[in-house]
């Protein structure tokens, strides 16, 4: 029996934007740099989809990305000559609105397009929040398609979803290819931060040249295995470890979850496949879960900030001096903010040969429900002390009135209740079902680990000189990646790097709860660290409230690794 798509090309899909904000002059640099027949743009967080709830605010009209329509005026001709199909959340919270203005764009340019875009993803807004949405999934991109669209514009769908959709109508792949859909969605999964694929944010950065990494595209055949690769001539490079690392990327644990499939982590098979080519494939796919991930922004209250820099001798005793001050004075506030923190980081050296490097920074960070409580009365008591406290006050900026605050929070819909449509080139609305098949899954078994490496003389040395990392949020929670790249480092960190070994190297993450999981095929572990993040990046909650060095952090840490491991990589003692 032949299988959907067999014996069809590969479908090349390239990416061209990770975030709202981009490299800007990545989609010229896609559609120019070599064949492709499918460009993708991510323009969606959980941050991202605060920023437009308030833009729809100011203007109803709005709530999508307009980065994208500039690119879009700039390259659509070249999308049309080369006949390359585009499909993009930046339609946001107005998909349709998006439609509509690339509808003008194009006639304004007369460059002759068919536009679609997907709706369904909005949920009823409960009082007091801003947005709520469904993370749809492919299903709707790829009717679009079929009907014939040169772009697809969507609002909330999962970041897979943008490779899922296309590769589905390509190969004609239906909700019961679970596996080749498990394939697409690892892909898509590697695709979608841009340039983190191609030697972005990467653990070993010095062994490549990822000045101006190239923007990664993936080769998906038929059966949902895939090579990722990027353009000749582009920088950067694409490895197991650039691969490796986005695949733990935001994600717990063995199980992927989606809306269109759960794909399975620990079943993935790297290869290098010549240069700045990596394979992928063994994915197995679990039937998707019955229920869709939703996402609810609302404005959370109304933070300020005072960063102050403490020169040369007595650090300790200067920051003690401005706290003293700085509680006094908000003691005597008619409302004082309700939530007060300070950190103080010491940067500076002793004897520094510059002055910024003789500096510590004192930060704080005030939040309360009133936006009073925050503006004057912090800002003022700051400025008041410019000629009263510790020798040398400066502040970093001038203090503010405040600023409000956001939070994501996280929650789920019946996969039945959300219903997806594509809305086609001709306006025709199809009501997309996906049927499932919808199961509740069940716990994977931990895997078998390795044998120890044998007992050994050891040397206390940084865990990053063996080991990557990556790391990201996911809400409030920080998901934290580490890798090894041959099969001892593997023997040694599975045993050495455990849940409590991790909380001893990472003291913040002590009181909090995290769960280890195990991918040996990818001589990795995965650490979720739960409510490191508070309410999520909106919050900014952190002073890194993304998660994204968090990793480096670990790497950072010492402990005891066998001198064996150390030899062969010829690490001085």
């Amino acid at each position: 029996m032949t299988r959907p798509g067999e014996g069809t090309a590969p479908l090349r899909i390239g990416n061209a934007s990770g975030f709202y904000g981009d490299r800007f002059d990545a989609v010229r640099e896609m559609l120019t740099g070599g064949p492709l027949d499918v460009l993708t743009g991510d323009y969606l967080a959980e941050l991202t989809m605060l920023i437009l709830g308030r833009s729809r605010l100011k203007d109803p009209t709005r709530g999508y990305a307009a980065t994208f329509l500039r690119q879009l005026e700039e390259n659509l001709h070249l999308a049309q000559e080369r006949g390359v199909r585009i499909v993009t959340n930046a339609g946001g919270l107005n998909p349709a609105g998006l439609a509509d203005a690339i509808r003008e764009l194009a006639a304004k340019l007369d460059v002759p397009v068919r536009v679609a875009h997907v709706e369904g993803d909005s949920l009823p807004v409960p009082a007091g929040y801003l947005t709520a949405n469904a993370y749809l999934g492919g299903a709707g991109i790829a009717a679009c398609l079929r009907a014939g669209a040169d772009i697809v514009v969507t609002g909330r769908v999962t970041d897979a979803a943008l490779v899922t959709g296309p590769a589905a109508a390509h190969f004609g792949w239906g909700p019961d290819d679970l596996d080749a859909l498990a394939g697409a969605v690892v892909a898509g999964h590697v695709l979608e931060c841009g340039t983190q694929a191609t030697g972005g944010n990467y653990a070993f950065f010095g062994e490549h040249d990822v000045r101006r990494p190239g923007f990664p595209l993936a080769e998906i055949h038929a059966d949902g295995s895939s090579v990722i690769t990027k353009h000749d001539g582009t920088g950067g490079v694409v490895d197991l470890g650039t691969v490796t690392a986005q695949l733990l990327y935001e994600t717990h644990g063995a199980r992927y979850a989606g809306p269109d499939v759960t794909a399975r982590l620990d079943t993935v098979t790297l290869t290098q496949d010549g240069p700045d080519r990596v394979r992928i494939s063994g994915v197995r796919g679990e039937a998707p879960p019955p229920t869709l991930k939703t996402g609810l922004t609302r404005l959370g209250g109304w933070r300020n900030e005072v960063v102050f820099v403490l020169t040369g001798l007595d650090i300790e005793a200067k920051a003690r001096l401005v706290r003293d001050q700085f509680a006094d004075a908000l003691a005597r506030a008619a409302h004082p903010p309700a939530e007060v923190r300070w950190e103080l980081a010491r940067t500076d050296r002793a004897d520094a040969a510059t002055q910024e490097t003789g500096s510590a920074l004192l930060r704080l960070v005030v939040r309360d429900q009133d936006a009073e409580a925050v503006g004057r009365a912090v800002s003022g008591a700051a400025v008041e002390l410019a000629l009263g406290s510790y020798p040398g006050f400066h502040v970093t900026a001038p203090p503010g009135k405040g600023a409000p605050y956001g939070v994501f929070e996280a929650g789920t819909v019946d996969a039945g209740e959300v219903g997806q449509v594509a809305v086609g080139p001709d306006g025709a609305r199809e009501t997309v079902t996906v049927t499932g098949p919808y199961r509740e899954l069940v716990p994977v078994p931990e895997p078998a680990l390795p044998q120890p490496l044998p007992a050994g003389p050891t040397r206390t040395v940084p865990l990053g000189l063996l080991a990557g990392a990556r790391s990201g949020d996911k809400g409030g929670d920080a998901n934290v990646g580490v890798w090894v790249r041959d099969d001892d480092a593997w023997r040694w960190l599975v045993h050495e790097l455990t849940v409590e070994r991790f909380q001893e190297l990472l003291p913040e993450t002590a009181p909090l709860t995290v769960v280890r999981h195990v991918l040996p095929h990818l001589r990795a572990l995965n650490f979720v660290v739960q409510g490191l993040l508070g309410e999520g990046v909106a919050a900014q909650a952190r002073f890194d409230p993304q998660a994204k060095a968090v990793g480096e952090w670990l790497r950072s840490r010492h402990l005891p690794v066998p001198v064996a491991l150390l030899d062969r990589m010829e690490v001085p003692a």
